[in-house]
């Protein structure tokens, strides 16, 4: 029984080293190249851009009726 069980996690392990970075490859791409575009972009403009789409998303004032 401990034999299938660690046949079975070398297989597991083989499957994982031998897959996982050709699978990762595009998403490592895509981090890489929204880092990219992130960094060309100024810091004041992303703030300008978060201050205008937090104004534009925020709840309208509740109305008080007397």
């Amino acid at each position: 029984m401990i034999r299938i069980i660690l046949l079975t996690l070398l297989a597991l392990y083989l499957i994982t080293v031998g897959l996982w970075p050709p699978a990762a490859a595009p998403i490592t791409l895509l981090l890489a190249g929204l880092a990219v575009i992130a960094g060309l972009v100024p810091g004041p403009v992303w703030l300008i851009a978060a201050g205008i789409a937090w104004r534009k998303h925020q709840p309208a004032p509740a109305t008080q009726t007397a």
